[in-house]
């Protein structure tokens, strides 16, 4: 048997919660990344001819969640609806932000790594594409929009 770390993770078990009552079993979630942009300066009166580079801010990417489309389920369009009349924390009580657990399992389905997105919303609901001589799954999209990445390590 390999020890830890002598072999790389696959990528295919996988789970992401989100609320007790939204169905959790994507087919693929992308856009877990994240880079510091550059902030380059010089100032006028510098002996070097070049800039300096300093980090700026953090920028992240939307993440991009799919799954099959299933009779009589519409929880990705109901989850974008609440987000649609901006409601949070008027008399309707809608609270659309939430955050998001995306978890890299093990073969003994236990989490090795888990990205946290803080604050998610979905930002846009794509319905599968309709082709007659198509022999495929019909796949719905969603896109997350987040203000933060942040990753547990198991213990």
């Amino acid at each position: 048997m390999a020890a830890v770390g002598d072999y790389p993770l696959a990528k295919f078990h996988f789970s992401v919660e989100w609320g007790d009552d939204f169905r959790l079993d994507f087919l693929e979630v992308s856009g877990l990344d994240f880079e510091t942009q550059v902030i380059e300066y010089r100032s006028g009166n510098s002996k070097k001819y070049n800039k300096t580079k300093q980090p700026g801010l953090t920028k992240y990417s939307d993440v991009t969640l799919k799954r099959g489309t299933y009779q009589g389920d519409f929880d990705f369009f109901k989850e974008w609806q609440k987000t649609y009349f901006f409601q949070e924390g008027s008399n309707t009580g809608s609270l659309y932000r939430r955050s998001v657990y995306i978890k890299l399992l093990n073969e003994n389905h236990e989490p090795i790594i888990t990205w946290v997105l803080e604050n998610a919303w979905p930002s846009k609901v794509q319905s599968a594409s309709l082709k007659a001589d198509s022999n495929e799954i019909a796949i719905e999209t969603m896109i997350l929009v987040h203000e933060g990445i942040s990753i547990l390590e198991a213990k």
